[in-house]
């Protein structure tokens, strides 16, 4: 059983930084795709940046060249760099996995999830 938790959450002001870590266990072969999606009041959950098993990684367009998702060697820790932060970027991000695919438009095909860490940016 794949199990994701978050860390790295916090308040920032504008134009500041945080990286985001999620702990990842139980990943095996048939994990073909991992990603940080966030979830805004009153919003839908979105779809922030993912990283294939072969190292692609694909971002939502209002992230690109502000934040960076990584993973390390061991497949142990997933990071999702964020810079220039906003308060558009304000919302409880979460860690997830699947395995066939790696859609971020698709939240519903991430099939394990973690608990989310907020992030505040005013």
């Amino acid at each position: 059983q794949v199990q994701l938790v978050e860390s790295g959450g916090g308040s920032v002001q504008a134009g500041g930084s945080l990286r985001l870590s999620c702990e990842v266990s139980g990943i095996t072969e048939g994990t073909n795709c991992i990603g940080w999606f966030r979830q805004a009041p009153g919003k839908e959950r979105e779809g922030v940046a993912t990283i294939r098993r072969d190292g692609r990684a694909s971002y939502t367009e209002s992230v690109k060249g502000r934040f960076t998702i990584s993973q390390d060697n061991a497949e142990e820790m997933l990071y999702l760099e964020m810079t220039m932060l906003g308060p558009d970027d304000t919302a409880v991000y979460y860690c997830a996995a699947r395995g066939i695919g790696c859609d971020l438009n698709t939240p519903d095909d991430f099939h394990f999830w973690g608990r989310g860490t907020q992030v505040t940016v005013s």
